[in-house]
């Protein structure tokens, strides 16, 4: 059975740093793709950034392109998110999702961990 398990998340001011960590065991396929996604209360779950597993090329969304920086260590089977000056429009639960190799969306999510920025 696949888990994804996120650690890291906090409480931080605006203008700090958070990593973000997301941890995948019982896999038996590689993963292709790698995801952070993140819910504000009262607002829809949006992308965040992912990374390909195998060579590590990595996506961003807009609000957090510059700020943020996804890396992976397959060795470890885990994926970090390197959080940089912080915002309270952050302020949201993070989730770490997978897409396996021969699948077409994200199937596995972890339970997310809590990030708030305070102002």
């Amino acid at each position: 059975q696949v888990q994804v398990v996120e650690s890291g998340g906090g409480l931080v001011q605006a203008g700090g740093s958070l990593r973000l960590s997301c941890a995948a065991s019982g896999h038996t396929s590689v993963p292709f793709l790698v995801g952070w996604f993140r819910q504000a209360p009262g607002k829809e779950r949006e992308f965040v950034s992912e990374i390909t597993w195998s060579d590590g090329i990595p996506r961003y969304a807009g609000s957090v392109k510059g700020r943020f920086t996804i890396s992976r260590d397959n060795a470890k089977n885990t994926v970090y998110l390197q959080m940089n000056t912080l915002k309270s429009e952050d302020t949201a639960v993070y989730y770490c999702a997978l897409r396996l190799a021969g699948t077409t969306r994200f199937e596995h999510w972890g339970q997310g961990t809590q990030v708030t920025v305070s102002s």
